[in-house]
């Protein structure tokens, strides 16, 4: 399991005692980042949608596996502090790639779509999960959030609330870059297909819509998206931000679940209140105003891909293939499941919602 237990009591209270025992850790995940990053700006592999957090867990995983348990002894606390409190800051930061004046301009239809196709999902995810493949809850939530919000993200931000090990965040994650990547390819064929046969009546503005409220990554919607042409993408990425800004209400609900669930005991346990999203939904309306300049706004999202990435390289170096293949092969045919449940029931949703409104 996880852990993010320091061993002596004053660098708990002050961690800048414990720096040189951090230094080694945050400096492999930052060469993997830097490693990611550039990987991500060669073309042909920007048009893949695998972006810097992709790519970086991939990275991860690879060294994790080969190098790293040679190195795992001095670079362990400054790997578990990236992976922790390094992501809660790059969510909080992430508020930065939205503003509120971004949801008026797909109106209360996208607003509905996406409400409608993230509960649908997640809540298809975790039936499937227990009744159907009987994996365990946390998994089952993982690979739902995954696919129901914002993909590697929403998986990243939601592993705190649950608490879950490293093993089960990586197979959320992995069904992400399996069936995310899919999607680029995919969606632009049926819009093409469509388009030719006629079978539904999509612009290609509503087309931009449904890849955003479907589509698992952020890179992986622009890159659909801009296959299709530019209405489509500007509908689709717009579509995509409405459902990240749903991350913190989601985790917010997803805690007073959990809270609540620690059932049958006859004390109610303290509902966790997960701050880095509170604070998160308070940077994207600080954006709004348009408060800051827009060069250090700039610069804030690059730190923000960087702390993201360098959490995800962590991620990776504590994850064992071993642990994922014991996973089997359930979690990926329960991810197969809800990839179909957003082509059809996403489709169905938002033909439904652009009919009726």
């Amino acid at each position: 399991m996880a852990t993010d237990t320091t061993h002596t009591y004053p660098e708990r209270r002050f961690p800048l005692f414990g720096l040189p025992r951090l230094v080694p850790g945050l400096a492999l995940t930052g060469a993997l980042t830097a490693l990611a990053v550039w990987a991500g700006d060669i073309p042909w592999v920007a048009e893949l949608g695998l972006g810097a957090l992709t790519l970086a867990i991939l990275l991860g995983i690879l060294v994790g596996n080969t190098l790293y348990p040679r190195w795992q002894t001095v670079c362990h606390s400054g790997v578990q502090l990236a992976k922790q409190r390094l992501l809660r800051l790059g969510i909080i930061l992430y508020g930065f790639r939205l503003t509120f004046q971004q949801i008026a301009d797909v109106g209360a239809s996208g607003i509905i779509i996406d409400v409608l196709t993230l509960s649908t999902t997640f809540l298809l995810a975790c039936w499937l999960g227990k009744k159907v493949f009987g994996i365990d809850s946390q998994t089952a939530m993982l690979i739902g959030a995954g696919s129901s919000i914002c993909g590697a993200a929403a998986v990243m931000a939601t592993e705190p609330v649950l608490k879950a090990d490293s093993s089960k965040v990586a197979v959320a994650v992995s069904t992400v870059v399996v069936f995310g990547t899919l999607a680029i390819f995919a969606y632009p064929w049926l819009y093409q297909l469509n388009e030719h046969f006629q079978w539904l009546p999509f612009s290609q503005e509503t087309f931009g819509i449904y890849a955003g409220s479907t589509i698992h990554e952020v890179a992986q919607v622009v890159a659909a998206g801009h296959a299709i042409g530019p209405d489509a993408e500007n509908a689709a990425v717009i579509a995509k931000m409405i459902r990240v800004m749903m991350l913190a209400p989601f985790l917010l609900l997803l805690s007073g679940y959990i809270s609540r669930g620690s059932a049958g005991k006859a004390e109610k346990s303290a509902i966790t209140i997960p701050w880095f999203a509170v604070l998160f939904i308070a940077v994207a309306g600080l954006n709004s105003f348009n408060l800051l300049p827009a060069t250090l706004v700039r610069h804030l999202i690059t730190a923000d891909t960087w702390m993201l990435a360098m959490a995800m390289a962590a991620l990776g170096l504590t994850t064992h293939i071993s642990a994922v293949r014991q996973a089997g092969v359930k979690p990926i045919l329960l991810a197969t499941l809800l990839f179909v449940w957003l082509l059809v029931g996403g489709g169905a949703i938002n033909q439904l919602v652009q009919h009726l409104l």
